[in-house]
């Protein structure tokens, strides 16, 4: 499988990490990161390429490149609304217009919250296009004791909706 992972500003940069890390075998990561983000990336991540935002002309931002599904872990409400007015205008935005454009899976995890009524609006538009819209949100039935655990749980609920297969939570049962 081939993914994409936009890292869009700073904060939920860890989840974006940890999101990477826990990615089981098999699965090509190509990222692409904020200038704050990025030096985390390139110490610490496992990924096949990384690219600056501002390198729009990168092989990932064309629909003859295949990948599987793209994610923008997290997703600033910029970042969202950029997206469901069709502005392509960084690399992260264009690799979601793609995505959307081929009919690829796309996962948003937008960060800030109370969420408006613009970014709501913005991602019921995204939601009707097909677009996960999945905020980093506990399940308090998935018995997390620990931090780790909680951050597992959001990140295989992730995974799912990618359609990466998983043992990095335990399911309901």
């Amino acid at each position: 499988m081939r993914l994409v992972l936009a890292v869009s500003g700073a904060s939920g940069v860890g989840l974006a990490k940890k999101f990477v890390e826990y990615l089981p075998e098999g699965v090509e990561v190509f990222i692409v990161v904020s200038e704050n983000a990025k030096k985390v990336f390139e110490k610490e991540a496992k990924t096949s390429s990384i690219f600056s935002d501002d390198e729009i002309e990168a092989i990932v931002s064309s629909g003859s490149f295949r990948v599987d599904a793209t994610a923008v872990i997290p997703c600033s409400m910029n970042t969202l609304a950029k997206i469901a007015c069709g502005i392509a205008d960084n690399l992260t935005t264009r690799v979601a217009s793609v995505a959307i454009k081929e009919g690829h899976r796309l996962l948003l995890a937008p960060r800030e919250m109370p969420f408006s009524y613009i970014a709501l609006e913005n991602m019921k538009k995204l939601s009707s296009l097909g677009v996960v819209i999945a905020p980093p949100v506990m399940g308090y039935y998935s018995d997390s004791d620990t931090l780790e655990d909680m951050e597992k749980f959001i990140i295989g609920k992730w995974y799912d909706a990618l359609g990466i297969e998983h043992e990095i939570f335990k399911r309901w049962s």
